[in-house]
C-alpha cells in the first residue's frame, strides 16, 4: 500500500480495461483526425506513465465503476512493465500531436495507428507489446 492508499499490485484485468478505452479513444482520433482526443490520450498516457498507472484516470473509473461489479482478483501483476507501456503509448501520441501541428498528418496517422493496434492487442488478448518490450529490455540489461 503507498502513502496516497492505492495499491500498488495491479488487478491483471484493469490494464485490459483501460487498454479498451485507450483503443475506443484512438480509434475515434484515426477516424475524425482529431488532435484533441490524441491530446487527451496523451495526457492519460502521461499521468499513467509519471504517476503509475494504478493513478491513471482509467485505472480509477475501473478502480470504482468495474472492479467493484466484478469477483475477486485472482491474479496481480507487477506496474512497472504496464507503467513503461503506457511510456511507450505516449511516445507514439507524441509523435503523432507533433506530425500533426508540422502539416504531416500522415505521420500523425500512422502513429496513432501504432498505438491503436497496441491497444487493441491488449484489450482483446492480453497481450502487451510495450510490457513485453519492458521484459525483453530488463533480460537483455542483465
Amino acid at each position: 500500500m503507498t502513502s496516497d492508499g492505492i495499491d500498488d499490485r495491479i488487478d491483471v484485468r484493469g490494464p485490459r480495461f483501460g487498454a479498451a478505452l485507450t483503443a475506443v479513444v484512438l480509434a475515434a482520433a484515426l477516424i475524425s483526425g482529431s488532435g484533441w482526443l490524441l491530446a487527451c490520450q496523451a495526457l492519460v498516457f502521461a499521468v499513467g506513465a509519471v504517476a503509475g498507472v494504478q493513478r491513471s484516470p482509467y485505472a480509477w473509473l475501473f478502480r470504482v465503476a468495474v472492479r467493484p461489479r466484478l469477483s475477486a482478483p485472482t491474479a496481480f501483476e507487477d506496474p512497472a512493465p504496464p507503467r513503461f507501456a503506457q511510456s511507450v503509448g505516449l511516445f507514439f501520441a507524441l509523435v503523432g500531436l507533433a506530425s500533426f501541428a508540422a502539416g504531416a498528418p500522415w505521420l500523425g496517422l500512422a502513429a496513432t495507428a501504432a498505438a491503436l493496434a497496441a491497444a487493441f492487442l491488449n484489450a482483446a488478448f492480453g497481450y502487451c507489446l510495450g510490457c513485453e518490450m519492458y521484459l525483453l529490455l530488463r533480460r537483455a540489461a542483465g
